[in-house]
């Protein structure tokens, strides 16, 4: 006899007897003319036609941990690793899981897009800011008026409030506020 037999080879390659016996009926060994299996190249030949990850499967092998390259705390799994299928499998399943779940906290509304959040909050601010801008302009005459006629009642003699004079104080006072204002930022991080 030239080769191994059936046993010999099952022992040699760690497969079972019956995956030889599998191997053999489909082709994938290579055997001598006395019909005992030529080792080296049937290790070549079962190399070349079996996905590797199915060949570690049969010989019920888990890979070698120093087959795998380490990604922020995960394993990926190098070719030929009995994991590495099922490894991408999870990570596919928990990558739809969170997606989906993010979905659904969108259409909740309890997550909501950052860029247009904090384009409404800077266009919040502005609205408001401008508002305060022109309120001196506004209420000047008016508070003017009020205090003229306050006065007058209470000292009997008529008095002028300049309503120019109230709304340069007036705005410097809100725009020092808006300045103070200015300085707060909305951090949505």
């Amino acid at each position: 006899m030239e080769g191994m037999s059936e046993r010999a080879y099952a022992a040699h390659s760690g497969l079972s007897r019956g995956a030889v016996q599998k191997a053999r009926k489909n082709g994938r060994l290579v055997l001598f003319a006395d019909g005992s299996i030529d080792a080296a190249a049937s290790d070549a030949r079962r190399g070349a036609m079996t996905d590797p990850d199915q060949q570690m499967r049969s010989r019920g092998g888990l890979g070698s941990s120093s087959d795998s390259v380490g990604l922020g705390g995960n394993n990926v799994s190098g070719p030929g690793e009995t994991s590495s299928y099922l490894k991408a499998r999870t990570a596919l399943t928990v990558y739809q899981a969170q997606e989906r779940q993010l979905s659904i906290q969108k259409k909740k509304g309890v997550l909501v897009d950052r860029a247009r959040a904090e384009t409404l909050v800077f266009r919040l601010a502005r609205q408001e800011r401008d508002v305060w801008v022109t309120w001196p302009t506004r209420v000047a005459a008016l508070m003017a008026a009020q205090l003229s006629a306050e006065m007058e009642k209470a000292s009997g003699a008529p008095v002028t409030l300049e309503t120019a004079i109230l709304q340069r104080v007036l705005e410097t006072h809100v725009r020092e506020q808006l300045d103070a204002l200015a300085d707060l930022r909305v951090s949505l991080s």
